[in-house]
């Protein structure tokens, strides 16, 4: 089976609601990459600096969406297939969008979140093999083709990944849990995505510290907020 690699959207560009707007930023990378870590700390960081924040996850982030959250990555559900399960995440999106980050843009709120389309991406779109333009196209729908301003990709090996995610007590999750093949899948796509678009994504190495990958994502989005202020 030959292996679909992502290509970027063709259309459309980044949502812009206007002057007063806020920003959106997304985490993405493989479990295990810090994602979480990370978003808090520049949430921490835009907070420090004034400015009004909302951190948020997918799936969830509603009251919906957090219980497809469960069904989606919780073991004891039975089988879930591959379209399925696409359509949950896709699911879950549109109300995360509809409900939370699209009225926060508007009010000029910097929106920081755990995941987003790349993710469908890469997990469903390459990992699951379902095809990267059917998922973007179901997400493009549920999203209303909001494009995060920035991803911060977290880049880290499968390997890496699972030994950072069973270092402690908690169990894996149901994706978690998927082999390391699976998830070399993913990290390809992700760095797939990143290349075919690099203007909107700052690529890091996850295993760097925790204080050094803080200080260059909050570097780059200041840069960007900056750049939004001075804006005509």
């Amino acid at each position: 089976m030959t292996t679909q690699h992502p290509t970027p959207p063709s259309a459309p560009v980044p949502a812009d609601p206007g002057p007063a707007a806020g920003a959106f930023v997304v985490f993405e990378g493989g479990d295990g990459a810090g994602k979480s870590t990370q978003a808090a700390r520049l949430a921490e960081h835009l907070a420090d600096a004034g400015r009004t924040v909302l951190r948020t996850r997918e799936p969830g982030g509603t009251e919906i969406g957090e219980k497809l959250r469960g069904l989606i990555l919780d073991h004891g559900h039975g089988t879930v297939d591959a379209r399925t399960e696409a359509l949950m995440f896709a699911a879950s999106r549109a109300a995360h969008v509809e409900q939370v980050v699209l009225p926060a843009l508007a009010s000029g709120t910097v929106v920081v979140c755990d995941r987003y389309i790349d993710s469908s991406v890469a997990y469903q779109g390459v990992g699951r093999g379902l095809g990267v333009d059917d998922v973007l196209m179901i997400n493009r729908w549920a999203t209303r083709s909001l494009l995060p301003d920035l991803t911060v990709l977290l880049d880290v090996d499968a390997e890496a990944g699972r030994r950072r995610r069973t270092a402690g007590t908690g169990a894996e999750d149901r994706l978690e849990s998927e082999p390391d093949d699976f998830h070399a899948r993913n990290r390809r796509a992700f760095l797939d995505l990143a290349e075919a678009d690099p203007g909107r994504y700052l690529v890091l190495d996850a295993g760097a510290g925790i204080d050094e990958l803080a200080g260059r994502i909050a570097d780059r989005v200041d840069a960007l907020l900056g750049a939004r202020e001075v804006r005509p």
